[in-house]
């Protein structure tokens, strides 16, 4: 009997230490009374913004030392997720039915936390930190997903722990927000050093946001085909439009955009074919997080009831949120549509707004009245009306420009397609002439969603990024300017 109660004492102990290592693999304690996201000023953005956060939760201030590794690593935002109510020593012991103890046994139960986060739209990419309690994330983590809509952003979580995989931990989570894309998460034990946590990092090709080519606003990222937008978030800068295109032909161009690797699509409330893009999406394999759609309000009933206009552009496309909402152009109540938009953004509806066919002086008159400038500003923009003083006005506010009737619209794409200098620069490449004037969109720094009806057409002008265009050839192509506007918006 007596090795036995010996056996039990040691047990106890073992399972003891175990466990206290568990809470967060460390005896150092920290202060938790406060709570701030903490922006760098080397951000991805001339805005200040940064589109990763690094978000923990650390009892005893292993899993922040992490936090803080990856954090400059990455050159990210780092938030600590505090407790309203902060633990105590006795909260944390194991098995003796306290506080952590009771939170871990019950499923349902959400501490609260201190603080918050602002502008949680920004992040792209969220890291996750957290030690493991009883096999599990702290009920704490269940709260912060709780708290933010995740759609549409990539969460990498990592634990540290003495002993437990992340193992279910994070896959328990994945419920909570179920329209983010989760990665695989890692343990890590303390003493883990930030060589390993950035050899974890790069594993997972999430990388400084000062050394990659889509970390600046506005910079086109050829290799993925990317530009970041001044919201934080990536747009492909190659598309299709939509415009004139029925319910039947818009279903069957967006399955033929996605199937051949597009993943712009620009649509509105007058085209109306919204239902028709949403419905394509849904149907298609392509996961909704790697698809980017806009659409558009119209002047007139929508901008006088914007909250309704878009409430029935999220019913009509029925696909969780937009990726862009544009107002379609400048008309009466086109500043109280846009504060809708806001909103709109904050309440998580919309990731990113814009303008439709704004100039500079609409534009000098609009942008002062609101208070998130606009993340695109799409106009009419093709080799015959190149705007040359307009871009580089938008793109200098650090708004990215989107060009329509690439081919020069209604009734005048034989003539531009025709054009002797962009055939002779086809030719010399091998190439279409709707592909010379869609890479010199791109080359100006334009991005580009041309309509078509022909999936032949559709594949060719995604086929764009296999060429280039000399400066010479750019230059000819400007030379080509007759400032003629082909519609009146």
């Amino acid at each position: 009997m007596k090795h036995i109660i010996t056996f039990f004492l040691l047990l106890t102990f073992v399972l003891g230490v175990t466990a206290c290592n568990q809470r967060d693999n460390s005896n150092e304690t920290e202060s938790v009374n406060s709570s701030e996201t903490h922006t760098k000023d080397k951000s991805a953005a001339s805005t200040g913004k940064t589109n990763i956060l690094v978000a923990y939760f650390s009892a005893t201030g292993t899993t922040k030392a992490l936090a803080e590794y990856a954090a400059d690593i990455l050159d990210a935002d780092i938030y600590e997720i505090v407790p309203e109510n902060p633990y105590t020593e006795e909260d944390l012991a194991y098995y003796t039915g306290g506080r952590a103890d009771q939170e871990q046994n019950d499923p349902s139960a959400r501490p609260a936390i201190s603080g918050s986060i602002e502008n949680m739209e920004q992040y792209n990419t969220i890291l996750l930190g957290y030690p493991i309690w009883h096999g599990e994330a702290p009920r704490i983590i269940s709260t912060f997903l709780e708290s933010y809509d995740f759609s549409g952003k990539t969460i990498l979580p990592f634990c540290t722990s003495h002993s437990s995989g992340i193992g279910s931990s994070a896959d328990n989570l994945h419920s909570l927000t179920p329209d983010a894309s989760w990665l695989d998460g890692e343990r890590f034990e303390a003493g883990t050093s930030k060589e390993e946590i950035e050899k974890w990092l790069n594993e997972n090709d999430i990388m400084p946001n000062e050394t990659t080519a889509s970390s600046k606003v506005g910079v086109f990222d050829f290799e993925k085909k990317t530009v970041l937008l001044n919201s934080g978030y990536e747009m492909p800068i190659m598309g299709l439009g939509t415009y004139s295109l029925s319910d039947e032909e818009c279903y069957n161009s967006v399955t033929a955009l996605l199937n051949a690797g597009g993943r712009l699509i620009d649509t509105a409330y007058m085209y109306g074919n919204e239902a028709a893009v949403g419905r394509a999406i849904r149907d298609s394999d392509v996961p909704r997080e790697e698809i980017f759609v806009i659409t558009k309000i119209y002047p007139g009933e929508q901008f006088e009831n914007p909250k309704k206009a878009i409430q029935d552009a999220l019913d009509k496309l029925d696909i969780g949120y937009i990726n862009m909402m544009l107002l379609h152009h400048p008309g009466e109540n086109d500043v109280k549509a846009y504060k809708a938009m806001e909103q709109a953004v904050t309440d998580g509806k919309i990731h990113s707004i814009g303008l439709s066919n704004w100039y500079v002086e609409e534009l000098e008159e609009f942008l002062p009245q609101v208070n998130i400038t606009p993340a695109l500003v799409q106009n009419e923009i093709h080799p015959y009306y190149q705007e040359n003083d307009v871009i580089p006005y938008i793109q200098n506010l650090g708004i990215v420009v989107q060009g329509w009737y690439p081919f020069g619209g209604r009734g005048h794409t034989s003539e531009l397609l025709g054009d002797s200098v962009i055939f002779s620069i086809a030719k010399a490449h091998g190439v279409t002439s709707a592909q010379v004037i869609l890479r010199w969109n791109l080359q100006k720094g334009v991005v580009v969603i041309p309509g078509s009806s022909n999936p032949e057409h559709i594949k060719e002008n995604l086929d764009i990024f296999r060429f280039d265009l000399t400066d010479d050839e750019m230059k000819q192509i400007n030379a080509l300017n007759k400032n003629e506007k082909h519609d009146w918006y």
